[in-house]
């Protein structure tokens, strides 16, 4: 009677589990039908990669990106530029490159209806064509100032949360792709990334902005403070070196003139406590996700780090400090507004329906800095923008704007990877951005121009 008794529980609990997969099947077709039907292996849509039947692609402007033709083949733009430049935000005729707009929403490019199928004409299928919120033009001109390196730059609107500018090298022309064999692979290393959502950097002085938030909150006499730099800096027997020696510096000067001496400091005063706690409320070591892609998480941690010289390191941006680009922007974002970013997306479709009825603003995510401490830091941010204006004679777009260069040591007998990151101060064009160049050098040189091509394009093409 025992055995019996083992051997109808079992059954009960595989019948059980039988009719909990029927349930999660069903509920998994239902609710992500698109996704099943745009798989490779479905017969229905396997010439061009499930694209023969797709809709347009248009940028904010209506420029189309992509379309299909009368013979069922995917056309790209006509400018080899631009199509190299949106490739990554795009994407071509494979499923390579995973984030890309044509791979993601492949079930609204087509029309596909869970009860009617692919069989509609293409004049009676509804979602048929996608708006992006990017400028081409403002992707091109980013493209072709980044010289060939690799890297990224992402431009997004701050108030509003629309992705402006999105472009990642290396790339490729996706109306000829190439065939990526042993023999030129190193050459198309990381070409199916995007890297401005897939992909994070060393930061270098740009995370001086989490340490200043950090000191400022955490500091009381931080601004009566001064420091002595001679170029290089002891802290347990260890040296903390300085590009140039800036002799005795206030803490504004120090943001401004991005002084490691002074910064390594500053983030022993602060600690590794404090240190890890601004870091983590300004985005670092959390989950983003734009128009329905997972960012690379920006890393902040300590747990490795051997002691002060160590902590004093990563207030600079160094030892094992990561930050991905579109968390940058959005960082940036929130001190622009005050604290609090709002959400970036990509698609237009993306965008809340009481902020497109004018109801509301755009939507919010966790407040990263208090308003207080998010206007200090632009105060910071703006004084370094004055400091490269006066030396430089750097504008972005001939309006005002307050930023952070970053220079990132990455070893292996590297060039540093070179940043550049901010916001304008504009009611008509409020941007924030990021750029970087893997092997750039000094990010005022190789960066900077990046960011200006981009932004200087938006405020022209708003004229």
């Amino acid at each position: 009677m025992k055995r019996i008794m083992t051997r109808s529980i079992l059954v009960f609990i595989v019948t059980l589990a039988f009719f909990a997969g029927i349930c999660l099947l069903a509920f998994r077709l239902v609710t992500q039908n698109e996704a099943w039907v745009a798989q490779p292996y479905n017969g229905h849509v396997a010439q061009s990669n499930g694209l023969a039947q797709a809709g347009d692609i248009v940028d904010r402007n209506d420029t189309v990106l992509a379309y299909t033709n009368e013979n069922e083949e995917r056309i790209y733009h006509e400018d080899l530029s631009t199509r190299k430049a949106l490739l990554h935000v795009v994407g071509d005729n494979s499923l390579n490159i995973s984030t890309a707009v044509q791979s993601m929403y492949r079930g609204d490019l087509t029309g596909y209806s869970f009860i009617l199928g692919l069989g509609l004409p293409k004049s009676l299928r509804t979602n048929n064509s996608v708006e992006l919120t990017v400028s081409a033009s403002a992707c091109k001109a980013a493209y072709e100032a980044m010289g060939g390196k690799d890297g990224a730059c992402v431009v997004y609107n701050y108030k509003t949360g629309e992705v402006l500018c999105d472009i990642s090298t290396p790339t490729y022309d996706p109306q000829n792709p190439p065939e990526i064999t042993d023999e030129n692979e190193k050459e198309y290393d990381g070409v199916y990334l995007d890297n401005v959502m897939s992909s994070s950097y060393t930061p270098g002085s740009i995370f001086k902005i989490v340490t200043a938030a950090a000191a400022i909150d955490n500091v009381s006499d931080i601004y009566d403070q001064t420091f002595e730099c001679s170029g290089a800096y002891d802290i347990e027997g260890r040296k903390i070196t300085c590009e140039n020696a800036h002799g005795v510096i206030d803490f504004n000067t120090a943001f401004a003139q991005s002084c490691n001496v002074a910064f390594a400091q500053i983030a022993v005063q602060v600690g590794e406590e404090k240190m890890t706690q601004t870091a983590t409320d300004m985005g670092f070591n959390k989950t983003f996700e734009v128009s329905g892609v997972t960012l690379s998480k920006s890393v902040y941690s300590l747990e490795n780090a051997l002691g002060d010289n160590q902590l004093a390191w990563s207030g600079i941006g160094q030892f094992e400090d990561l930050a991905n680009p579109m968390h940058m922007a959005l960082m940036c974002g929130a001190i622009a507004n005050g604290g609090t970013p709002v959400e970036p997306y990509l698609l237009s479709s993306d965008t809340p329906l009481f902020q497109k009825l004018g109801i509301t603003s755009a939507k919010e995510s966790d407040e990263m800095l208090s308003p207080d401490i998010a206007k200090k830091v632009q105060d910071l941010m703006r004084s370094t923008a004055d400091y490269y204006y006066n030396v430089r004679g750097l504008t972005m777009g001939e309006i005002d704007f307050c930023a952070k260069t970053g220079t990132a040591e990455v070893g292996e007998d590297k060039e540093p990877t070179a940043w550049f990151i901010g916001f304008t101060e504009d009611e008509d064009h409020p941007y924030a951005f990021a750029a970087v160049v893997e092997e750039g050098g000094y990010g005022i040189s190789a960066a900077t121009p990046v960011a200006q091509a981009a932004i200087t394009a938006l405020v022209n093409e708003a004229q």
